[in-house]
């Protein structure tokens, strides 16, 4: 029995040792990102179920050019007269038992224009859904990009506030040291000491926004925000050269929110005309066959043809108010694309100068963050030959900690404004 448990122990053992290691996760970029974003149920999805819905809003107008058929079967009891029971009381009917099964054929002509108003409108309005799908994609990639650069810079933070405080421990741990000997002042280990649970703060609190950051991106496309998501570093890598101007000399007029400005008016225009149709005549045609007798019987089968013109005559002017009311909404669409065309032109020249300055401020911050490294390794130096003083070192740790998180900042500034540039241009 014993040999046997140890035998099984053995086993398992080795089933645990040879099991294969958990994969790590695999590292995302932000095009994986917004892959997973519009994997899932999200604003874009929801944007191309109402194209889908609009989809059937144009068959059912196209349904109108076409011919209604329906079999139509009843019953008809009409009681006789009290006085005399071989006649029907109810005159417009015609017996007093009636039979009816009939195959019907219905056909509209669009002399009015309505039908094709119909159709107008419906076009419009799948034209304008499949206009905020893509719109609603782009804000979300925008978004995605938004979230995707804060994680990069957030955790970038963290990492250069602990390096700091790797340094201001280090520092406080040698004045310390220098204390005991008698060759410091107790004012510069109260120094170090002070800026080291500065730093201490300060890791907490990037470490709270750095969390948040993570969940915030993973939001988009999971529930378990809380684990980590292992991200490619845009930061480190070096950051792309402004594109030159492109070609058009407003290319923020190729923005999708003008053809749904464009696509409105069209829309209103299409309810113009559907108005209008109330004031024109409408021609219909029906053909009617089978059975309409007091009897069931196949010899009193027959056919009907009916042609109907309808011919307005006086509606209060409700159509002329609705006609009305149509024109003046496409002309307010026409307004609302002025005033676009004067804000998406300020966001396009504002993108523009964000990027030009961006560019040229990471070459400046990256100079400053090796500056304020080489005045923290000459301040340490001088402090530790008796030269210099506590707090210039202090100051040195600082300004280093500030002048790379100004650097990455930057980076993440400028890769947010080609981002806000794209979405400017139309792009």
């Amino acid at each position: 029995m014993r040999n046997s448990v140890l035998t099984a122990a053995g086993f398992l053992a080795a089933t645990v040792t040879c099991a294969p290691a958990q994969q790590p996760s695999p590292v995302l970029t932000l095009q994986d990102c917004i892959r997973l974003a519009e994997s899932v149920p999200s604003p874009v999805s929801i944007a191309r179920q109402e194209r889908d819905i609009a989809a059937r809003e144009l068959t059912q107008a196209r349904a109108g050019f076409l011919p209604q058929t329906r079999l139509v079967n009843g019953f008809t009891y009409n009681s006789p007269l009290l006085n005399h029971r071989e006649s029907f009381s109810f005159i417009p009917l015609n017996g007093i038992r009636e039979y009816a099964s009939l195959f019907s054929v219905q056909q509209e002509f669009d002399t009015s224009g309505r039908l094709r108003a119909d159709m107008a409108r419906a076009r419009v309005a799948q034209e304008i859904t499949a206009t905020s799908v893509a719109l609603t994609a782009r804000d979300l990639r925008r978004a995605v990009t938004t979230a995707y650069y804060r994680a990069l810079l957030t955790r970038r933070i963290v990492r250069i506030i602990e390096a700091a405080l790797a340094e201001s421990l280090s520092f406080e741990h040698r004045t310390k040291l220098l204390f005991q000997g008698g060759e410091a002042a107790q004012a510069d280990v109260v120094k170090a000491s002070a800026q080291a649970a500065f730093l201490q703060q300060a890791l907490n609190a990037a470490g709270l926004e750095a969390s948040l950051a993570n969940q915030e991106l993973a939001s988009f496309w999971t529930r378990d925000v809380t684990a980590t998501l292992a991200l490619a570093d845009l930061l480190e890598e070096t950051p792309p050269a402004p594109e030159p101007e492109a070609a058009p000399v407003a290319p923020f007029l190729r923005r999708l929110e003008f053809n749904l400005v464009d696509a409105q008016r069209r829309g209103f225009q299409a309810d113009a005309r559907r108005a209008r149709s109330s004031l024109l005549p409408q021609l219909g045609v029906a053909w009617q066959y089978g059975i309409d007798s007091t009897a069931v019987r196949i010899n009193d089968r027959g056919y009907a043809a009916f042609i109907n013109l309808t011919i307005p005559i006086f509606d209060w002017n409700r159509a002329r108010s609705a006609m009305q009311q149509a024109r003046l909404r496409a002309q307010q669409t026409e307004s609302t694309r002025a005033i676009s065309e004067r804000t998406f032109s300020r966001e396009y020249q504002s993108a523009l100068a964000r990027v030009k300055q961006l560019f040229e401020q990471i070459s400046l911050t990256r100079r400053q963050a090796a500056l304020a490294e080489e005045d923290l390794r000459l301040s340490r130096i001088r402090y530790e030959g008796g030269e210099g003083s506590a707090l210039d070192v202090v100051t040195a740790q600082n300004q280093l900690a500030q002048a790379r998180s100004n650097y990455y900042t930057t980076m993440a500034n400028y890769l947010n404004a080609r981002a806000d540039l794209e979405v400017a241009s139309g792009r």
